[in-house]
């Protein structure tokens, strides 16, 4: 006789201002995974639908509709699937190599953000149940890769897997374990890291004892900046209040100022929140910290997209009189500052580093 199944955990309530989940869609197989049965005991109330695959929602993906209700279906679906193909692609920015997701979606609703560009008109959280599969692969890459052996701008000594590629893990850890165990999972592995960025501040994320074996890379603008394009995020001065506390609990916390979005007064605000972070930050978060510098690439689909529902955004956004498309390796058009413009606003922010927060080294710029 098989052992009873361990008891569902008790509900989690939901922080409603992001999360108020209605609607289900699964895949049956996610549905009798563990780890499903335990994200649907979150959300005891919401209708649970059974779809043949995650990328097969009629009412969500490719329904222009949606783009009216966005914020809606970012609240009050779900999504649980089963990743299919476990791949670790090579990457040279921010990390080593881009691990295979455990969710993609989110609930946030930045307006510049890549992720609705792959799906469609409405982009809820999607969590990938075989959460067991993904940290086995992950396991399995690290051990093949053998300790590092040379330094680079990921880091000098450890392989950085970046795990949120296509999602935020401060908000996915809202509605499952996921990035617990990829947390867990990570710390027994002397070789590598999990590198995550967000714009989030989940305190839950305190108890997870990273031991130094995940980087965590709050996203940073000038506030004026966040509070027209960051929809549904946690406000610039609470991520600067949370650094000092992740550093503490373990984290190793790295900062990215991106987007850097070019339009008058950049500068200044800038310096502000530069001189902001040299007020706030312990000599503890300085002497670990590092930075990305991303300028603010766009896209002419969701220029359109973000036409239906957030127009005031693609005033900061939209900037044809400085912008140039390039085609990206997916195929879309995206729009980026033209070379000479991006180059100039690069090493600008460089010297405003430089200058407010000596202390930050730049890992790279583009």
């Amino acid at each position: 006789m098989s052992a009873p199944p361990p008891p569902a955990p008790a509900p989690v309530p939901s922080p409603t201002r992001l999360l108020d989940v209605r609607t289900v869609y699964a895949e049956p197989a996610a549905i009798d995974s563990a780890r499903g049965r335990e994200v649907l005991a979150r959300f005891p109330g919401a209708e649970v639908v059974e779809v043949p695959s995650h990328w097969q929602i009629p009412e969500l993906h490719g329904n222009e509709g949606n783009v009216e209700r966005w914020v809606r279906v970012k609240t009050e679906t779900l999504v649980l699937g089963v990743k299919k193909s476990l791949s670790a692609r090579p990457n040279s920015r921010s990390s080593n190599w881009i691990a295979p997701s455990t969710a993609n979606g989110c609930a946030m609703a930045c307006a510049y953000c890549y992720v609705p560009r792959r799906k469609g008109f409405a982009n809820p959280i999607t969590v990938f149940t075989n959460i067991e599969q993904i940290t086995g692969y992950l396991r399995r890459h690290v051990a093949r890769q053998g300790p590092k052996t040379e330094p680079d701008q990921c880091d000098p000594v450890s392989w950085v897997y970046d795990i949120g590629e296509n999602s935020d893990c401060s908000v996915d850890a809202l509605v499952s374990d996921n990035v617990a165990d990829l947390v867990a999972t990570f710390r027994g592995l002397p070789t590598a890291k999990a590198s995550f960025a967000t714009k989030y501040v989940n305190r839950e994320l305190l108890d997870l004892d990273p031991q130094g074996r995940t980087r965590i890379r709050f996203s940073l603008m000038p506030d004026a900046d966040s509070r027209v394009i960051d929809v549904r995020t946690s406000r610039i001065a609470e991520r600067v209040a949370a650094v000092d506390d992740f550093v503490e609990a373990g984290y190793e916390v790295h900062l990215n100022l991106s987007p850097v979005v070019l339009r008058d007064g950049w500068e200044a605000d800038w310096a502000q929140l530069l001189r902001q972070l040299d007020d706030t930050l312990s000599p503890a978060a300085k002497a670990q910290a590092a930075a990305e510098v991303i300028m603010l690439t766009h896209n002419r689909d969701l220029h359109e997209v973000n036409l239906g529902w957030h127009p005031k955004a693609e005033d900061l956004l939209w900037r044809p009189d400085l912008q140039q498309p390039k085609r990206s390796q997916n195929g879309q058009w995206n729009v980026r500052y033209r070379n000479d413009v991006k180059r100039a606003g690069v090493e600008r922010l460089q010297e405003l580093v430089a200058h407010h927060a000596p202390w930050l080294r730049i890992r790279y710029a583009f």
